[in-house]
């Protein structure tokens, strides 16, 4: 379980998080279930939808992303 403090560095990781940034972590973050996102939408998404969904991504398998923005 993440705790608080993570929690809030979560979310300002992800916040500083660009389009390609986030389609990097979308490619490589370990996930408990099949993850199937295609480039279209990943290029047309907007990017606040992007941060929300990897943010979804991250609490669901509660571990932080590898790397930092």
């Amino acid at each position: 379980m993440l705790g608080s403090e993570q929690l809030e560095e979560l979310v300002s990781l992800i916040n500083a998080m660009d389009r390609a940034t986030l389609t990097e972590q979308f490619r490589a973050y370990p996930t408990r279930f099949p993850l199937d996102l295609t480039d279209e939408f990943l290029q047309t998404a907007s990017i606040d939808r992007l941060r929300h969904i990897f943010l979804a991504l991250c609490l669901q398998n509660q571990r932080m992303p590898r790397c930092a923005a």
